[in-house]
C-alpha cells in the first residue's frame, strides 16, 4: 500500500475529495494540518486513515515530526502534497528531508516559484515573455522604465496570487512604492501587459503527458479586483483553444513537470504590442498546483467529469479512464459585500435556478481576490454567459 501524506487537507474546503479519491483508489491518506480533528468535516475525516495535529503548519519542526511519526506507523511515504501554492516550499523540503522521491525539491523552486526564475524556461520553448527589472533603487527602476514605459507592474518575485501587487503609472508612484515596500522583499518589475489572461490547466503524468486538460478565461485581472475591491468573474472555457494547449504542453515540457495537478496563467494581447500582436499569448506566471479557490469544481461542471478522480487515478495508476462528458462554458460571479447591484441575490438565484450550480459565502482567505458571495452556473454559449454576467455585476 503506498502512503500518501496531504499537508493542509482541509483547506481549500473542497480538498477533502482529493483525500476521498486517494483513498478510494487503496493509498493509506495521512493528513497533517492545524485544524483540531474533531472541527474537520466529516467527509475528511472518514476519507483519512491518521490524521497528525499541529499548532501550526508554518512550524517546520512540528511538521517534520508529523511525518516521522507517520513513518514510524507505516513506513516509507510514497508521496507528500498539499496542492497548494503557499506550500510548496515545505512541501520541497520535507520530500528532501525524508527522500521522498515524487515531486518537486528545493532546488527546483528557482524556476517554479521565482517569476524571474521562469522566464529563461518560456524562453527555451519560444514563448514570448515580459520585459523585467529586480527592483534595486529609483534610478535603476528608471533606467528600466526608460526602456519600457509607464505604467509598470511591481509585485514579489516569490509571491502567491495578486498580494502586494500594483501598477505604477507615474514618477511620483514610483517614489511612493520604494518607500513604503517590504525591505525583506524581493520585487521584480514588468512592463506592462494589455491582455486577458486564459490558463492551461492540466493533470500530467509520470512521462510529462496531460492525461486531463482544460482552461479558463479572467476578463478582469485580479490585481484590479484585489486592489479596487471589485467584483470577480472568470469561467472555465468549453473548448481550451489550440493555441494556448500548445503553450502549455510546451511549458509542461520546458519546466520538467511530472505527477502533478498544474495552472499555467497566459496573457492573451489585446491590441498590439512591443511583444507581439493582438491575440497572441505571451506567459505569464506558472503554478504547480490546481487553480485555486473553487475552479476544480467549476472544471467538473464544464466538462462533465471529476478531476479529483482523475488526480488521483494519476497518483494511484499514472492514467485515469474517468470519461469525459457534456461540455459548457462554467462561469463564476463573485459579488462584493457593501456593492449596490440592479439584480439581487435572490433574484438572480431565481433567475439561473436552472443553470446554477454553486451558490453561497466565499471564504474570507479568499474574498480578497474572488469576492463575497459566489455564484457558479453552467452555460452552453458564450452568449448566454455573458448575459447572466451582464445581470450578476451591473
Amino acid at each position: 500500500m503506498q502512503n500518501f501524506v496531504f499537508l493542509s487537507p482541509n483547506f481549500p474546503e473542497n480538498y477533502w475529495m482529493f483525500c476521498r479519491e486517494l483513498k478510494n483508489n487503496g493509498l493509506r491518506v495521512l493528513g497533517i494540518g492545524d485544524c483540531p480533528y474533531e472541527n474537520l468535516r466529516q467527509e475528511l475525516r472518514e476519507s483519512l486513515d491518521e490524521y497528525y495535529k499541529v499548532s501550526s503548519l508554518e512550524n517546520y519542526d512540528e511538521v517534520y515530526r508529523g511525518v516521522a511519526w507517520f513513518i514510524h506507523r507505516y513506513g516509507r511515504i510514497d508521496w507528500l502534497e498539499s496542492n497548494n501554492e503557499y506550500w510548496l516550499e515545505r512541501d520541497a523540503q520535507l520530500r528532501q528531508d525524508f527522500h521522498i522521491t515524487s515531486g518537486f525539491r528545493p532546488e527546483d523552486m528557482a524556476r517554479v516559484k521565482f517569476k524571474s526564475g521562469m522566464k529563461p524556461y518560456y524562453q527555451s520553448v519560444g514563448i514570448r515573455t515580459a520585459r523585467y527589472h529586480i527592483v534595486d533603487d529609483y534610478d535603476g527602476c528608471m533606467a528600466f522604465i526608460s526602456e519600457v514605459g509607464f505604467p509598470v507592474i511591481v509585485k514579489p518575485d516569490n509571491g502567491v496570487g495578486a498580494s502586494h501587487t500594483y501598477k505604477l503609472k507615474n514618477e511620483d508612484d514610483l517614489g511612493g512604492f520604494l518607500a513604503e515596500k517590504d525591505p525583506d522583499v524581493r520585487y521584480i518589475m514588468e512592463e506592462f501587459v494589455t491582455a486577458e489572461v486564459n490558463s492551461y490547466d492540466a493533470i500530467i503524468n509520470s512521462e510529462g503527458e496531460p492525461i486531463f486538460e482544460t482552461g479558463n478565461v479572467s476578463p478582469i485581472s485580479i490585481m484590479d479586483i484585489v486592489n479596487d475591491n471589485d467584483n470577480s468573474i472568470y469561467y472555465i472555457v468549453k473548448d481550451l483553444a489550440d493555441d494556448v494547449r500548445a503553450a502549455g504542453r510546451a511549458a509542461v515540457k520546458a519546466f520538467g513537470v511530472h505527477s502533478r495537478f498544474v495552472h499555467f496563467e497566459f496573457f492573451r494581447l489585446t491590441c498590439d504590442q512591443p511583444m507581439g500582436s493582438k491575440g497572441d499569448v505571451v506567459a505569464l506566471e506558472v503554478n504547480m498546483r490546481p487553480c485555486g479557490g473553487f475552479s476544480p469544481d467549476m472544471m467538473n461542471y464544464a466538462n462533465s467529469t471529476d478531476v479529483y478522480k482523475i488526480w488521483a487515478d494519476m497518483i494511484a495508476f499514472d492514467t485515469s479512464t474517468k470519461p469525459l462528458g457534456e461540455r459548457s462554458f462554467c462561469g463564476f460571479v463573485g459579488r462584493r459585500d457593501g456593492k449596490d447591484f440592479q439584480v439581487s441575490d435572490e433574484e438572480l438565484s431565481w433567475r439561473y435556478a436552472s443553470q446554477l450550480k454553486m451558490v453561497g459565502r466565499i471564504p474570507d482567505a479568499l474574498s480578497g481576490a474572488m469576492g463575497n458571495r459566489m455564484f457558479i452556473g453552467c452555460f452552453p454559449t458564450e452568449e448566454a454567459m455573458n448575459a447572466f454576467y451582464a445581470d450578476a455585476v451591473r
